[in-house]
């Protein structure tokens, strides 16, 4: 296929490299999108905003709206219409409580399937998570089938569903508040509300990643409906010889917006360009960091996030205090300082223990982030991005998708030699904390494809 063939498959899609569009970054146009979604919320009872019903912090801050906002193209009705399906979808599954009652034993065993937090952050203070493929074999998965299958529910969705959503609670209402309190970071006056992902597929054969279709699939799409414009950027490493051949069928499991935040490192360049986003000493050691971080583990907080808290009742792992397995949501206590609660059920008894205290100068509320927006120069404004969808928006055939037999999986001699013809591409580095590096408005340019098209 020639490149300009390939240019016409794609289809424009807006994107929005943080902190662009993200509190303290909007634009006029987005600011009045703004107010005009919460009006529209408020006007049908899903937002109530500071000072009615005696509140003095409205329902929901301004970037969880936000993120809405970017998921719909800043469109206030359109980002209405997800926002009321989430909250609805909230309501009937009675998420609140699921994730204060969920089974400890039972949300370890779903951790140890999906992203995990390492306790570490990136340049810009965003979470940084580590993924690795290679143990979700099909024993993994059908015995975690066959527990979740076990497990009653009074809702309406599938309970290992319910499962997965208690992990993507964590990140909202647990890793993302601690990550937004952290001072050091170049954007204080943005709350953090993304995440980014190591995402290691060494030593996955070619049927596994076949199987792991639905597995996958399950996450994104949840994702995408109910917790919009939480992932920044996902880094795939160790990715075996065929994977350039096989990568045309696994994009299509994912939306286009979620490839379009994938790149697919080398060994040769994966060292060099973590360090760009992230500190050696915040990158696990087998991927050429510092950090003794292994799969599994609970997090290994950097010194910047244990200067801010006073330990309670921690755990300790490794001679290290860190938090514990299980969910865990932070509340504010009679002397004003924010508590990180572990909760939960274990062995049916309720949890409520008082891991960590985070003082009240150290945590930004939804009101002091406001003012600081108020005050923000719009000189240092980033400018919002679009880039191009990275596979076509025609339907998909799903005789195409069936799983390859026998007869049609590549040959990995032939595989090997079109990686080393191809090889990966570098991704280019741009410091997005300086307004004189902001992306340029062209976002995923036509140059940039060209440096993807042969592992897209």
């Amino acid at each position: 296929m020639s490149r300009s063939n390939s240019m016409a498959e794609l289809s424009r899609i807006e994107s929005y490299q943080y902190p662009a569009a993200h509190v303290g970054h909007l634009s006029s146009s987005q600011d009045q999108a703004l107010q005009k979604f919460k009006h529209l919320c408020e006007q049908r009872g899903y937002y109530t905003p500071p000072g009615v019903d005696g509140r003095d912090r409205p329902s929901h801050d301004d970037e969880e709206l936000l993120r809405y906002l970017r998921a719909r193209k800043f469109n206030p009705q359109d980002a209405y219409v997800q926002f009321k399906d989430t909250e609805d979808w909230r309501k009937e599954n009675q998420l609140d409580k699921l994730y204060d009652t969920i089974d400890i034993a039972e949300y370890e065993q779903t951790r140890r399937l999906y992203p995990q937090w390492t306790g570490r952050r990136d340049r810009r203070g965003i979470p940084v998570y580590v993924f690795e493929v290679g143990g979700l074999n099909t024993k993994a998965l059908n015995a975690y089938e066959s527990a979740t299958k076990s497990s009653t529910s009074s809702t309406k969705a599938p309970t290992k569903m319910l499962r997965l959503f208690a992990l993507y609670e964590n990140l909202c209402r647990f890793v993302m508040p601690l990550c937004t309190a952290i001072p050091d970071r170049p954007h204080v006056e943005t709350p953090v509300s993304q995440s980014n992902n190591i995402v290691d597929i060494s030593h996955v054969g070619l049927k596994q990643f076949w199987n792991l279709k639905q597995h996958m699939q399950d996450a994104s799409t949840l994702a995408t409906a109910h917790y919009p414009e939480t992932l920044d950027r996902i880094f795939i490493i160790g990715a075996p010889s065929f994977f350039p051949t096989v990568w045309g069928w696994i994009k299509r499991w994912f939306d286009p917006i979620t490839v379009s935040k994938i790149f697919i490192l080398s060994s040769g360049n994966m060292k060099s360009t973590l360090e760009q986003y992230i500190e050696p000493q915040n990158i696990p050691k087998k991927y050429g960091g510092q950090l003794d971080f292994q799969f599994g583990d609970l997090p290994i907080l950097e010194p910047a996030i244990e200067r801010t808290l006073t330990w309670l009742h921690p755990q300790t792992q490794k001679a290290q205090k860190t938090f514990p397995t299980g969910p865990i949501v932070w509340k504010e206590n009679g002397d004003g300082e924010m508590v990180a609660v572990a909760v939960g059920s274990d062995h049916g008894k309720q949890r409520a223990t008082e891991v960590a205290s985070l003082k009240a100068n150290h945590y930004p509320t939804a009101r002091q982030h406001l003012a600081a927006d108020s005050g923000r120069a719009r000189a240092a404004l980033f400018r919002t991005t679009s880039g191009y969808a990275t596979h076509p928006t025609t339907p998909i055939d799903e005789e195409e998708l069936r799983p390859p037999s026998d007869d049609e999986l590549p040959d990995r001699k032939a595989a090997a030699s079109a990686t080393s013809q191809t090889g990966t591409y570098d991704i280019p580095y741009r410091d997005f904390t300086s307004p004189s590096q902001a992306p340029p408005t062209g976002g995923t340019s036509s140059t940039r494809y060209m440096q993807q098209e042969q592992t897209h």
